[in-house]
């Protein structure tokens, strides 16, 4: 976006689904109307190739193709996040060229999902990224879903050295959220995911706001919107709506990127298919979706 400031960034941003084909190759249709919903619920930004995108399992030229179709897809209406995922230094960078070429406006780098190290190492690694790039960069930070991570008073000392470091992605409890907030003195922009778990209490902390896969993305909004506005009630009862959902999609990555996917895709009408390997739904797990599903309503 030409008018683009990472101080602005705020609200609730959508992070893309990986959706796949029957022969498991990415459904570039599918993906185009995912972002079509998204833009369409009101979100406030847009991104991909975090956990919900499942970069794990695609390959490189595959990543940077979600890269170019989220920027061409969003067409400069909302700013675009892209999660740069890489065991190496030399890897990270040159996704975070390729980002910054398709026309991100910022970045969110993620640990290498390679072995396990001390914060000194993953400061070293994150400092050398960053210094190769001038776009503003988020730090994902999800020591429970990704087993590695860094601490509050880490991640103050990444940014000290590391300027363009600005904003944080986590992935956590509220209570853990707002230590953040209070050691980075509130100068650190935090956007908290999980689902949406705990949505309300994460902007009564100082979230500027949150990154969600899109299965209730619009009831997400609309709690939002309710809630900066005033309206807590409304706001509290957009987030009830939203809730059963979110509990039963959020029991772990795995279970979020079956059943949750499920769900978007029963709310948007788009046949899912996974690529294996895959946690597969059981009729029980099918039959909840469904139920959840008709109870949000399909997306306007």
């Amino acid at each position: 976006m030409d008018d683009f400031r990472i101080e602005s960034l705020h609200g609730i941003h959508a992070i893309l689904y990986a959706l796949f084909d029957k022969d498991e190759k990415l459904d570039r249709a599918a993906m185009r109307r995912q972002t079509e919903i998204c833009l369409a619920s009101g979100v406030h930004g847009m991104a991909g190739l975090g956990l919900a995108t499942e970069a794990s399992k695609l390959d490189e030229a595959e990543r940077m193709a979600i890269m170019e179709w989220l920027v061409e897809d969003t067409a400069g209406q909302v700013p675009v996040a892209l999660t740069i995922f890489g065991a190496s230094v030399e890897e990270q960078v040159r996704q975070a060229r390729h980002a910054a070429r398709a026309g991100a406006d910022w970045l969110i780098l993620q640990p290498p999902m390679v072995g396990q190290f001390s914060a000194a190492e993953y400061i070293r690694f994150f400092g050398r990224v960053a210094d190769q790039t001038e776009l503003p960069l988020a730090i994902q930070n999800a020591p429970a879903l990704m087993g590695r991570g860094l601490t509050a008073a880490d991640i103050r000392e990444l940014v000290r050295q590391h300027p363009n470091i600005r904003l944080v992605k986590g992935e956590g409890p509220v209570v853990d959220i707002a230590h953040l907030i209070e050691v980075t003195e509130g100068r650190l922009p935090v956007f908290n995911g999980r689902a949406g778990l705990e949505l309300l209490e994460n902007l009564r902390i100082g979230c500027h706001g949150l990154i969600l896969a899109p299965d209730s993305i619009d009831y997400a909004v609309r709690a939002y919107e309710f809630f900066s506005d005033g309206w807590d009630e409304h706001a509290q009862e957009a987030y009830r709506q939203m809730l059963p959902g979110v509990v039963f999609t959020m029991q772990g990555i795995e279970t979020l990127l079956c059943y949750g996917k499920r769900l978007f895709g029963e709310r948007a009408g788009i046949t899912i298919h996974d690529r294996a390997p895959a946690m597969r739904p059981t009729a029980i797990g099918i039959e909840m979706t469904r139920r959840y599903a008709a109870a949000m309503g399909g997306f306007s």
